[in-house]
């Protein structure tokens, strides 16, 4: 491993891509640590923990934030709303077939397609910094030290916080183009692992056996996390044979292969997608802070065995949905049709891409299933057992990371490869 990554620094541009994601990775952090104009920073974090106490959603939301919710600081969007931004557009590209037809049209369909979610992560980002400014103000921050009337201090602090997650955005999108990794992955990495300090130190101190609870959690954890990428590397094989032809006076084809498909295709993707599903009426009762009855809607969305329900039930939906959309049957057995390959005993043609569409639907199934239950189980023990750490680095958080290290890991791996030199664990 260490032969490997001295490897990835003596290539120049793999070298640059990694200074440029860690470069963003902190530039973000700071950011998140960087107070809006007006807050007093020595009073605000008491404020927020104390008014927000009760709050599951608000927790959750300052979970993905990276803490940077509670800081009132000028990242305080996080990256919810360009997530938010990409389901939806990815949804209508499902059920809207003029956007369907721009996504297959290539590079430039694409280009078109990330233009929409700017838009609309625009318009979100600016709904929730509305939302965010109310949430403040009912919870005693003041941002009187602006000394300006109140019409302009809150058109102030909506505009750095449209502005931060405009600059969230960005650095996301520079990461992916001149990086290594996914930026918006990447960005919930740091996220989580941010948190990961206090949780510790907030288990030792606040457990009935302090370490010993926090030393045993940690161990279950380490012990999960090769199980979690034995699955994410999982593949079924579905055995493809050529046949063989005369193109003069060579033969060609007639060699055996397989066509893998992995047991979770989608990755990491319906984590992330459900879990901003689930956090949107947190975010929308921000605006209403004082309306019961819609905090503690948001609330049983948040935690509680609604949540876990739900977690469930769309974790698995867009396991499959995100299949469909990245795995199309019908273009795979067309492609095998025009190449001369054919899986034995399936004739080629409608009945290969049926055959692969009963795999697909058999393998994704259990997938989905781990990976809810992963997501779900940490949240259950933490409903018990009070324990923090559960909270901030239980199921979703290490099956994000292990998924976001997995395939970054796998980038670099394609990268090293590139240049004639080995992978990292070679």
């Amino acid at each position: 491993m260490f032969k490997g990554i001295s490897s990835a620094f003596r290539i120049k541009e793999l070298r640059n891509k990694i200074f440029i994601t860690v470069a963003i990775l902190l530039l973000y952090r700071f950011g998140a640590y960087l107070p809006a104009p007006g807050v007093p920073f020595a009073r605000m974090l008491q404020a927020f923990q104390e008014a927000s106490a009760g709050s599951g959603a608000v927790a959750v939301l300052n979970l993905f934030s990276g803490g940077a919710l509670s800081r009132v600081s000028v990242f305080s969007l996080g990256i919810m709303p360009y997530i938010t931004a990409q389901i939806i557009l990815q949804m209508f590209q499902a059920v809207i077939p003029s956007l369907g037809e721009l996504a297959k049209e290539g590079e430039s369909g694409q280009r078109k397609i990330t233009q929409y979610t700017r838009y609309l992560t625009v318009v979100l980002a600016l709904v929730n910094a509305i939302g965010y400014y109310f949430l403040f103000k009912s919870y005693g921050i003041s941002f009187s030290n602006l000394g300006f009337p109140e019409y302009i201090e809150a058109f102030i602090i909506v505009g750095v916080l449209l502005v931060g997650a405009m600059i969230i955005m960005w650095l996301g999108e520079v990461i992916t183009q001149r990086g290594v990794g996914n930026g918006m992955s990447l960005i919930i990495f740091a996220n989580i692992m941010a948190g990961l300090p206090s949780a510790l130190t907030s288990s030792v101190n606040t457990s009935t056996f302090g370490m010993v609870t926090t030393l045993v959690t940690l161990l279950v954890i380490l012990a999960i996390i090769p199980i979690i990428i034995f699955i994410e590397r999982g593949q079924r094989r579905i055995p493809v044979q050529y046949a063989k032809r005369v193109m003069g006076r060579r033969i060609m084809g007639g060699q055996s292969t397989y066509l893998p498909i992995k047991v979770n295709t989608a990755g990491v993707v319906p984590i992330i997608f459900a879990s901003a599903l689930l956090y949107m009426p947190a975010q929308v009762a921000v605006f209403f802070p004082r309306v019961d009855w819609i905090q503690a809607f948001a609330n049983s969305l948040s935690t509680g065995w609604v949540n876990w329900v739900l977690s469930v039930v769309l974790i698995v939906f867009f396991a499959y949905f995100y299949t469909a959309m990245v795995f199309n049957p019908d273009e795979t057995a067309d492609q095998l049709k025009k190449a001369g390959g054919f899986v034995p005993g399936v004739r080629p043609g409608g009945a290969t891409a049926a055959y692969i569409k009963d795999v697909l639907d058999h393998i994704t199934l259990p997938g989905a299933l781990f990976m809810a239950a992963i997501a779900v189980i940490p949240s259950i023990m933490f409903r018990f057992t009070g324990n923090t750490l559960l909270q901030a680095f239980g199921g979703t958080s290490v099956l994000i990371m292990v998924g976001v290290a997995m395939d970054t890991i796998s980038q670099l791996e394609s990268q090293l490869k590139m240049h004639n030199y080995e992978g990292l664990f070679h």
